[in-house]
């Protein structure tokens, strides 16, 4: 269990001309578990919450948007979402400092990952995203 109060997260940089906020917001969605408490996948612990930290208020807001939408979805049952019938616990909470993480979490899946599938990182490169956990 975490003890630091620190979140497992990843900061993007991205260009609004190529991709848009709720873009990012849609692949976070289907890309992680937004309702289990302090848990994605198998690895369990506060700083596996789930949590969108944000820039400024309408990032907020678009995220705030974005969860009202999945737990509508979860609660009609509508959209294939595999976790209906539950709530999103996902936080949206203001960004503060920002560390980065040990140097073996760096590029994590581009070296392989857990399962030794290696997921390229170059500009351009069209691999699926894949979640390790």
């Amino acid at each position: 269990m975490g003890h630091t109060g620190h979140a497992e997260v990843m900061q993007c940089t991205y260009d609004p001309d190529q991709v848009t906020y709720r873009q990012l917001l849609d692949v976070f969605f289907n890309r992680v578990d937004p309702t289990t408490l302090n848990r994605q996948g198998n690895d369990q612990g506060t700083q596996y919450r789930s949590v969108i930290y944000t820039h400024d208020d309408e990032q907020r807001q678009q995220a705030m948007e974005k969860i009202a939408e999945v737990n509508k979805q979860l609660a009609e049952g509508i959209g294939g979402i595999k976790w209906l019938g539950r709530k999103v616990v996902t936080t949206v909470e203001p960004c503060g400092d920002y560390y980065l993480a040990e140097a073996y979490h760096q590029q994590y899946l581009e070296r392989g990952g857990r399962s030794g599938a290696r997921q390229s990182a170059a500009k351009g490169c069209s691999d699926p995203i894949r979640c390790y956990g």
